[in-house]
């Protein structure tokens, strides 16, 4: 039986040879010829339902990919081109858009701009091509010989059409942002052509970076030494609004060919401005000059088509086999250990990370002075491996075990299995999610006096936080990157990333994309102005710590990222370097009494207002002083079901004993699955004396500052003894 849908498909492939002739013979195609085409093939007129204005242009694009495709490979040189200008030319305008069309930003490749990409993609005949958003196959119709070709398309009317032209093609419907993972059982493309959409995306709906989130994912399914030849938006490009994801995304590839073109899609109904890129999957190399032309007879004359890179195939990546007992002071020129092999998968499905629990605790160490070799001391990953330089603890920690863990991570299994997180990163992830699957003992409301907050019995449950207190190099970024990664996989698509200034954005989007995500996937709150809400439907929103304190008239940053958030926010807000809020307790200072800092209050006030945030404080001096806890309102160090009352008598409590106070709290908080304090070891390093003899001249201007800085001190800041100072050092 017959159905509708099938009815209606072939009745449009009717329509499309019903045209054939008409393009071999060079016809123009008038409205009025696509329309008696249409009107014969469905029996029945469009006023009459039988067919829509958008049908009949998407039958003409069928028509002219069969067109083609029968006149077989016809481009040799770019002087070829003039005959697709000239077929375009006799090509009615696409004057209808249906909804669909701008739901999914369905907007072919012209049959000029196809020739041009087709030549610069230099197509070898042993090549492996993949078009990841097909269409009707016009950015490939005009493919010359080759070993394979894959066709991707989302829609389904389209994608039932390509068989018809492309018979001998691999036809798939996944989204294109995900082929990198959705295609790993397929060979590797040595050459991809792809027209992404520009801003739509499956599952996302309007979505600023759908487009770098095809390429990028294209890019990472590209074979190393292979060819991209991708059409994109205007603003992709080295300005300064894309810079920073420009660089980023073509980072480690090389683009041999960039081109603007503007009012070339015309005759596809719309005049924007596109941009094309020639990428080989190569080391990087400084950008080409964007070329840039209004027309395509115009572009001609200054194109030369580059030569391929040898297609090669993915590195096979080892680890070292580390063992677990390593010295602390290890000499640097001890064997190293063999390389252990390992087989990546090929799918990369996000899946549990698994691990053993550990009923007792894992053994200590051999301990090196006052440290001992970290490794985690309650679980056990079945896949995950020793992180890439050993760390180690302090006995004191060390000799307190973590408690047993009931949270399952949810991270891409390549994520586990190629080591992009070591064991000891893995393992701050498991904590921190299950630090977070609980509340802090009692309900609370934000002090409208203060920044602290108020047992009440219709307030809110705090959500707890964790502590990441690893020291320099132990990969902090990182593992913030995959604890948000981790919420994200989960359905919160909402996430805030504090860290100490704008540059670190760059950081931060080299840790996210090393773990899988799109480095569009984090914006800085600078692309919105102080008055105006945050546009980002999905994503990592990055604040700074003086930005969060931003003032303008009846307008704050503070406001603008609460209002963003939402009352029912429950992603992660990630205190990167949070020891910047150290002074949101006030206190003591050089110069009498003062009050808390701005920033500090800020970074509390967000907290307090967002109370079902998953909140992560990564600082490595965490417990070097009690202001350095003081903005840590969701670890449960006061308030109910603790020893003091409120943050006040916690620090003054704290602070009359010491530093061995302060261990007494860190230990306490790893104990209860709340901290963990890792650092590198110096095994294998060795280190010399450099003496620097000073000069009399020197000695002499160091005296003089220490004999000024000594009166100041004596003085107790009495004015009187401050000038002489300040004379003296003016006088020297």
């Amino acid at each position: 039986m017959t159905t509708p849908i099938h009815a209606a498909e072939g009745a449009d492939r009717r329509a499309a040879r019903l045209l054939l002739p008409h393009l071999r013979a060079g016809d123009t195609i008038t409205r009025r010829l696509l329309n008696e085409a249409m009107v014969e093939a469905f029996g029945g007129s469009d006023a009459e339902g039988r067919w829509t204005q958008r049908a009949s242009f998407e039958v003409l694009e069928h028509a002219v990919a069969l067109h083609l495709r029968a006149a077989g490979p016809s481009l040799s040189s770019f002087a070829d081109v003039a005959a697709l200008i000239d077929l375009s030319s006799r090509l009615p305008t696409q004057t209808v858009r249906s909804e669909e069309q701008i739901e999914w930003q369905q907007f072919s490749t012209p049959v000029d701009i196809a020739a041009v990409a087709v030549l610069l993609a230099n197509s070898q005949p042993d090549d492996v091509i993949l078009e990841p958003s097909a269409g009707n196959g016009l950015l490939v119709a005009q493919i010359p010989a080759h070993r394979a070709l894959h066709l991707n398309e989302l829609d389904r009317s389209r994608r039932v059409r390509l068989p018809d032209v492309f018979p001998s093609a691999a036809v798939t419907g996944h989204d294109g942002a995900t082929i990198n993972s959705v295609l790993s059982a397929s060979d590797r493309p040595t050459l991809i052509l792809m027209n992404p959409p520009f801003s739509r995306s499956l599952g996302r709906g309007a979505d600023d970076y759908a487009a770098v989130r095809h390429l990028q994912a294209a890019i990472r399914r590209l074979q190393a030494g292979g060819r991209l030849v991708a059409i994109m938006p205007d603003w992709f490009g080295p300005s300064a609004r894309m810079r920073d994801q420009y660089e980023t995304i073509l980072r480690d590839v090389t683009v041999r060919t960039a081109i603007r073109l503007e009012n070339c899609y015309l005759k596809h109904g719309t005049s924007i401005a596109v941009r094309m890129f020639v990428i080989d999957k190569t080391p990087g190399k400084a950008p080409a000059a964007t070329i840039q032309r209004s027309s395509i007879a115009d572009l001609l004359g200054t194109l030369s088509v580059s030569e391929r890179s040898a297609a090669r195939a993915e590195p096979t990546v080892t680890r070292p086999n580390r063992s677990g007992g390593i010295s602390f002071f290890r000499a640097v020129k001890s064997s190293r250990p063999a390389p252990r092999a390992y087989h990546a998968p090929v799918r990369n499905d996000v899946l549990p990370v698994e691990y053993e629990k550990l009923d007792t605790p894992a053994p200590l160490l051999e301990q090196t002075g006052v440290y001992l070799p970290y490794r985690p001391s309650r679980i056990l990953f079945a896949k995950a491996g020793d992180h890439p330089t050993p760390l180690v603890e302090s006995v004191a920690m060390g000799s307190i075990p973590a408690p047993i863990p009931d949270y399952l991570p949810a991270l891409p299994e390549r994520t586990v299995a190629e080591r992009l997180l070591s064991a000891s990163q893995l393992e701050t992830v498991v904590y921190a999610g299950h630090a977070w699957a609980q509340t802090i003992p009692g309900r609370f409301k934000p002090d409208k006096e203060g920044v602290g907050l108020i047992l009440a019995e219709d307030g809110e449950a705090y959500r707890k936080g964790f502590f990441l207190g690893d020291g320099t190099g132990a990969g902090k970024g990182r593992q913030i990157a995959a604890c948000i990664l981790d919420s994200w996989l989960q359905g919160r698509r909402r996430n805030i990333w504090v860290t100490k200034n704008a540059p670190l954005l760059e950081d931060a989007r080299r840790d996210w994309t090393a773990l899988g995500g799109l480095s569009g996937d984090i914006q800085p709150i600078s692309n919105w102005k102080i008055d105006e809400p945050i546009r980002l439907d999905q994503g990592v929103l990055l604040v700074t710590y003086p930005t969060l304190r931003s003032l303008r008239r009846d307008h704050s940053r503070l406001k603008q990222i609460v209002d963003w958030a939402g009352g029912d926010f429950d992603g992660v807000i990630a205190f990167d370097e949070a020891h910047e809020m150290g002074g949101v307790a006030g206190g003591e200072g050089a110069l009498g009494a003062k009050e808390g800092s701005q920033q500090g209050v800020c970074g509390v006030l967000l907290q307090n207002q967002l109370p079902g945030a998953r909140v992560l404080y990564a600082s490595a001096t965490g417990a070097s002083d009690v202001n350095n806890l003081a903005y840590a309102v969701r670890l449960g160090l006061w308030g109910p079901e603790t020893a003091f009352a409120d943050r006040e008598q916690f620090i003054s409590g704290i602070r009359k004993g010491g530093i061995a106070a302060m261990e007494l709290v860190a230990r306490d908080l790893k104990a209860t699955g709340l901290y963990v304090a890792r650092a590198l070891s110096f095994a294998g390093v060795e280190y010399e004396i450099l003496r620097h003899e000073l000069t009399p001249a020197q000695i002499a201007v160091y005296d003089t500052y220490a004999d000024a800085w000594a009166i100041l001190c004596a003085a107790r800041h009495k004015m009187p003894y401050r000038e002489e100072a300040v004379m003296r050092r003016n006088a020297a």
